[in-house]
C-alpha cells in the first residue's frame, strides 16, 4: 500500500455549502476552517474484570469556519445561504471542504446543521464572521 507522502498549504482551501437541493456552491472570503471527528466508547467492563474495556460506538463530526462578511453575493450565495441557515429550518444541508483545494488531497462531504454565527466588526479590519456546525450523519472523506 502507498503512503502519501505530500504535504499541502491551506491557501487554496475550499469550502462549498447548500441551503437548498440545488447543490453546493462556493464559499467566497473563506479565511479558515476546521473539522473534528469522534467516536464515543461503549464501556464493556464485567465484574471480575482487572481492566475497563471499550468497544466503538457511533461517531460524530463538527466544525467551524471563519469568513469575511459578504451578505450581498445574492439568492444563490454561499454566505447568504450559510448566514441564514442556522437552526436548520429546512432540515440538515450539504457540505463539502477541501482542505488543499478541488485538485489535491481530499474532500471531506456531509450534511450538517449551522449551530451558530457571530459577526465580529473591528474599526481597523475586515467585518468577519465565524460559524460553527453539527454533523448530521456520516462523514465522507474521498481522495482527489
Amino acid at each position: 500500500m502507498a503512503i502519501n507522502t505530500a504535504t499541502y498549504t491551506g491557501e487554496s482551501g475550499v469550502v462549498r455549502f447548500s441551503a437548498d437541493s440545488s447543490g453546493p456552491v462556493a464559499m467566497g472570503s473563506v479565511r479558515s476552517f476546521s473539522i473534528d471527528q469522534e467516536t464515543q466508547t461503549i464501556e464493556k467492563t464485567a465484574m471480575g474484570d482487572t481492566a475497563r474495556g471499550y468497544l466503538p460506538g457511533l461517531k460524530q463530526f463538527s466544525g467551524s469556519m471563519d469568513i469575511y462578511l459578504n451578505d450581498n453575493d445574492g439568492p444563490s450565495g454561499g454566505n447568504n445561504n450559510l448566514l441564514s441557515a442556522i437552526g436548520g429550518a429546512n432540515g440538515s444541508t450539504a457540505i463539502e471542504l477541501y482542505p488543499s483545494g478541488e485538485t489535491t488531497g481530499i474532500k471531506l462531504s456531509g450534511n450538517v446543521i449551522i449551530t451558530g454565527h457571530s459577526i465580529t466588526s473591528n474599526f481597523d479590519g475586515m467585518v468577519e464572521a465565524s460559524v460553527t456546525f453539527q454533523g448530521d450523519g456520516a462523514l465522507t472523506r474521498t481522495a482527489l
